[in-house]
């Protein structure tokens, strides 16, 4: 029986390489020049430091640009509220990895709704649709694509 996954991945590879550049292009900078504003990474957290929080949003602005050019969708990005302190600013951005719980149901729901032949199970962080044809599945991923959704979403494992 045709199937394939629902689910969010991020590169972290590309996530990486997007940090570095963001640095390196931080070092550079004359407005930056001095400072000790800088983006870390530690596994699925990004932190960004500056002295003001008006550079806080200049670093953003870049690192946003530098993800966007290696393809990580910013949608995968969770912003918390920046902590400013005297002579620091800082703001941790989550790197969503696998489809929550919330988002599975509303997923499941809308193609319960859409009245395809297909059924539909979340399991862990993906969800997995499961159909007699092919043509089914492939318009369940045209409906979902065609939907306005607040993470990325990939469809992968299509298998006949």
């Amino acid at each position: 029986m045709p199937s394939f996954d629902i689910v969010s991945k991020t590169d972290q590879h590309e996530v990486t390489n997007a940090v570095d550049q963001a640095n390196r292009e931080l070092s550079t900078r004359f407005d930056f020049r001095g400072t000790d504003a800088r983006v870390e990474l530690a596994s699925d957290k990004i932190t960004l430091i500056a002295p003001t929080e008006f550079q806080l949003k200049q670093i953003d602005e870049i690192l946003a640009n530098k993800l966007a050019k290696r393809q990580v969708d910013t949608k995968a990005l969770d912003y918390k509220n920046p902590h400013v302190a005297l002579n620091e600013a800082r703001q941790e951005i989550d790197v969503r990895q696998g489809v929550n719980a919330e988002l599975a149901k509303k997923i499941v729901k809308l193609i319960k709704e859409s009245g395809f032949k297909v059924q539909s199970a979340i399991q862990g962080d993906h969800v997995r649709v499961t159909g007699k044809k092919r043509d089914d599945l492939q318009a369940v991923i045209a409906k979902l694509r065609e939907t306005k959704w607040d993470m990325p979403l990939q469809y992968e494992n299509f298998r006949d």
